[in-house]
């Protein structure tokens, strides 16, 4: 196996080698959703979400903040989390481009305080925004679990800069 050293110095960063390197980790695939202006659907794809706690129900994860939708995100205290099924690629790359109008022909419903449920996923999380902490070129949303569901649906994974399956059954 070939091995490539980076050092990180402060005068620079190679950002390509940097994303390649944490492109080794294996991620699960949501779609994070809420509403923008005029309560009309808003989300994006994000491969950086994480639980925090049990006790407080906590998760998080980062939004670019040059993202068209950050504002929205930072306007409403509300959002989802909706962890994506392995048949759901089409939908996981809907939301990774910049579009006007992603939720056009999709079938969603309306979760804790209005926004975004995606059907047809493997978990949902309806959360409150607790805080938001900007960092470098992101910005690190905490959210308190107000409700949310599971399936036994197979989950989408993100690998090496390409979606994956799990290759066993669960």
């Amino acid at each position: 196996m070939d091995a490539c050293a980076h050092e990180v110095r402060p005068s620079h960063v190679d950002h390509a080698s940097l994303r390649q390197a944490f492109g080794c980790f294996a991620t699960g695939v949501t779609v994070i959703t809420t509403l923008g202006d005029w309560d009309a659907p808003v989300g994006i794809t994000i491969n950086s979400f994480s639980s925090v706690s049990l006790d407080p129900p906590l998760i998080l994860w980062s939004l670019s903040l040059r993202a068209p939708s950050s504002g929205a995100f930072q306007r409403h205290d509300g959002f989802a989390v909706n962890v994506m099924s392995d048949d759901a690629k089409h939908v996981v790359e809907r939301f990774a481009r910049p579009s006007p109008d992603k939720f056009r022909d999709l079938a969603w419903t309306s979760g804790f305080m209005g926004v975004p449920l995606l059907n047809d996923v493997v978990a949902t999380f309806e959360c409150r925004t607790e805080s938001r902490i900007p960092k470098g070129d992101h910005e690190i949303y905490i959210g308190r679990v107000e409700r949310f569901s599971s399936t036994e649906r197979r989950p989408l994974v993100f690998h090496r800069g390409s979606f994956r399956t799990l290759g066993e059954a669960l």
